[in-house]
């Protein structure tokens, strides 16, 4: 196969795992590749950032306007909850930060506190019902993290999940697996200014 044949191989199976995440077949990026790469009966994978490309692609062709007005809505639902949160140092990330998410998207704010019970109890002293709790650990660097993940409903009944970190986290920023860029997000003044300059301004390498 030449090169050209190659690429335009890679890009059919990077679109076909796509189609697998954006329709829900598959939630993780690793086996959506690994069964595209298999209805194609090839043996190596594209990049993370090659699906979320042809992902995008999707939403878009899916989703249009409509989603350009869908990520200014969730980008002003994000403010307020993060006004709401402003004592924890909230930071937007996710594909709301980014300027990417589809119709299933969800929004995503990072706290910094030492007592996940205090952010708990900021929620539900404003209204916000708390769906569900999940502890999570990760190793990095060989050190275990563990982060406390809260599920709302926010009050025009967008999902959002805050995630609570210790405060010696705060300037630990992580490489994006998908993007493979530093995962920077947005803290309440740089998105004040986003959804005053540019609303639907995209955070993405591409």
């Amino acid at each position: 196969m030449n090169s050209k044949g190659s690429i335009n191989l890679r890009q059919k199976i990077a679109r076909e795992a796509a189609t697998l995440l954006y329709s829900g077949v598959e939630k993780e990026y690793k086996q959506a590749k690994l069964k595209a790469a298999k209805t194609f009966g090839v043996h190596f994978l594209p990049t993370n950032l090659e699906v979320a490309k042809e992902f995008d692609k999707i939403a878009e062709e899916n989703e249009g306007a409509t989603r350009r007005k869908h990520l200014v809505q969730m980008r002003k639902e994000a403010l307020k909850l993060m006004k709401v949160l402003k004592a924890y140092n909230p930071v937007l990330t996710g594909s709301v930060w980014r300027g990417t998410i589809h119709r299933k998207s969800d929004i995503d704010i990072v706290v910094y506190h030492d007592e996940p019970n205090d952010v708990l109890a900021t929620l539900r002293q404003n209204k916000l019902r708390v769906l569900r709790t999940e502890r999570m650990t990760v190793t990095k660097q060989g050190q275990k993290k563990t982060s406390l993940h809260l599920h709302i409903d926010s009050p025009t009944k967008e999902k959002a999940e805050v995630i609570v970190r210790s405060r010696e986290e705060i300037n630990n920023k992580g490489k994006c697996e998908i993007f493979g860029d530093t995962i920077t997000g947005l803290n309440i003044q740089e998105l004040e200014k986003t959804l005053n300059k540019n609303p639907t301004k995209r955070f993405v390498p591409f």
